[in-house]
C-alpha cells in the first residue's frame, strides 16, 4: 500500500503544524532514551527494552509526520510515509524494526541480547540523524 492509499482510508489524516505538540514528542523521546539507556540488556530485559527503543524510534517519526503536516494513526503507514518524503533508508530500517517490535509483542518471539544491541546502536543512530536533519 502506499502512502495515498492510507490517507484515502483515514489511517493517515492531514494535520496542521503543532510546534508544541513536536517539540514535545522530541522532548519526550531525549527522555526516555536517558532513562532506557540506564537499563542493563539481559535476556529477561532483551525483549522489553527493543519494544520501548521501537516506540521511541516511532514517536520520533510522529513528530516527524506532524512536521510535514501530516497525523499517522497506524504504524504501518510510517514506512510509507518515509517514503513519500523521499527518507527511502529510514523507511526501511523502520519497517523492519517494526517487524521484529511485532514479532515480540504478538507471536511471543525472543530476541538475543546480541541483536538488542546491534539494533539498539541502529536505533540511536536513526533517532540522532532524524533529529539533526529536521529539528535543528
Amino acid at each position: 500500500m502506499n502512502f495515498d492509499d492510507f490517507i484515502r482510508k483515514g489511517v493517515v489524516r492531514k494535520a496542521t503544524e503543532n510546534n508544541l505538540l513536536i517539540k514535545s514528542l522530541v522532548k519526550s523521546s531525549e527522555e526516555d532514551l536517558k532513562f532506557i539507556k540506564k537499563l542493563k540488556i539481559t535476556p529477561v530485559s532483551a525483549r522489553k527494552i527493543m519494544s520501548n527503543y521501537y516506540d521511541i524510534f516511532r514517536a520520533v517519526l510522529e513528530a516527524l509526520a506532524l512536521l510535514k503536516g501530516y497525523k499517522i494513526y497506524s504504524h504501518e503507514a510510517f514506512t510509507p510515509f518515509l517514503e513519500f518524503i523521499e527518507e527511502k533508508t529510514l523507511s526501511e530500517h523502520f519497517e523492519r524494526f517494526r517487524k521484529i517490535r511485532n514479532k515480540i509483542n504478538y507471536y511471543g518471539e525472543s530476541i538475543s541480547v546480541t541483536e538488542v544491541k546491534e539494533h539498539v546502536e541502529k536505533i540511536e543512530i536513526l533517532i540522532n540523524k532524524i533529529k539533526n536533519k529536521y529539528f535543528k
